[in-house]
């Protein structure tokens, strides 16, 4: 209200008074590994780590399809490397932002794209005998076939999906951890 001899304004109200700061749940240092969190990170990123090696052991015969998983792979990693490093080295208590929400966040996004990881490497599997080359020869009068993947890449295909799966269901429980955080 302005008071009517042309006083000042008043001055605006604390934004701390209104706004706590922001709860987080998640221990620094090396406590954080002693949480079910800090364990489904390691997780993360040890099983991520081994779709990225068993895909690159392949020919990748299908750019699109296990290019997409490379980069996924590579790339939630590295990222979960960094994310837990930020609780390791006690970088949250020196950046002012909800934790639980980005927490949240970014495991939700991560699920999804392992989610489809997961169905692209499958894909991949499920073509192992499908023919990529024709070889006819007239000779003979006999036509072979070349497979999309050979037995010892269909094994490490096999394992990739598997991984991936395994990947993408310990990012869902990251996910539901992080929601109960962020919401309760």
């Amino acid at each position: 209200m302005i008071p009517s001899r042309g006083g000042s304004m008043p001055p605006p109200p604390n934004a701390t008074a209104y706004f706590p700061p922001p709860r987080i749940t998640l221990p620094s240092g090396l406590e954080i590994l002693r949480t079910y969190s800090g364990a489904f990170i390691c997780l993360e990123i040890l099983l991520g780590a081994l779709v990225w090696i068993l895909v690159a052991a392949t020919r990748v015969p299908l750019p699109l399809l296990q290019g997409w998983v490379m980069f996924v792979s590579v790339t939630a990693c590295f990222s979960s490397l960094g994310f837990l490093s930020v609780f390791l080295f006690s970088y949250r208590e020196r950046i002012a932002i909800d934790w639980n929400r980005l927490d949240f966040l970014y495991h939700a996004a991560v699920f999804v794209c392992y989610f489809g990881t997961f169905l692209l490497q499958a894909a991949t599997t499920s073509l192992h005998g499908h023919p990529l080359k024709l070889l006819v020869s007239s000779q003979n009068n006999t036509t072979s076939y070349q497979t999309l993947l050979n037995e010892h890449e269909y094994n490490l295909s096999i394992a990739a999906a598997i991984f991936a799966f395994v990947t993408t269901v310990c990012y869902g429980c990251s996910t539901t951890l992080a929601l109960r955080r962020w919401k309760l």
